[in-house]
């Protein structure tokens, strides 16, 4: 029962972990010199794909390694939870980044719940800009109380 609890916490510890990753890279990366890859996603157009996109291949890599490592050596088996902390957070971010956010696949989900209305409102604000600078809200799971809407 604990290496189960062990092995889940990685998993958990590592999706958490990767929204610091995924802030960091935002805003310093993204919004810094692989400018010319994210630019298209601040641009209204009407593509399935962006040259944004390459970063969720980019982000793939060491989840698909780290799986593979954990899988191919006994030693290392342990990697392969980190993979799989990295891989959820990719699926959350799709699922809720590019479903339900901005629509890439249409499906008709009424939100409800009022925290993921405020982080599809931070992201939105982090969207009014279309330049690399002075952007604000470059998180994904944690939006500031800022962005609830006011009752």
């Amino acid at each position: 029962m604990l290496d189960i609890l062990f092995k889940a916490s990685i998993i958990v510890g590592i999706f958490l972990f990767m929204e610091g990753v995924a802030w960091f890279t935002h805003k310093y990366i993204m919004h810094g010199f692989l400018w010319s890859w994210h630019r298209s996603h601040h641009k209204v157009h009407n593509h399935k794909l962006e040259r944004n996109d390459l970063f969720a291949l980019v982000f793939s890599i060491p989840s698909i390694s780290l799986i593979v490592i954990g899988y191919e050596s006994q030693q290392l088996s342990i990697l392969k939870f980190f993979g799989f902390g990295i891989l959820a957070y990719g699926i959350f971010y799709f699922l809720f980044h590019d479903i339900l956010v901005h629509r890439r696949i249409k499906i008709n989900i009424k939100v409800k719940s009022p925290y993921v209305k405020r982080l599809m409102r931070a992201h939105y604000a982090h969207h009014e800009k279309h330049t690399k600078e002075d952007c604000e809200a470059f998180g994904f799971l944690y939006a500031p109380k800022k962005y609830a809407i006011k009752k």
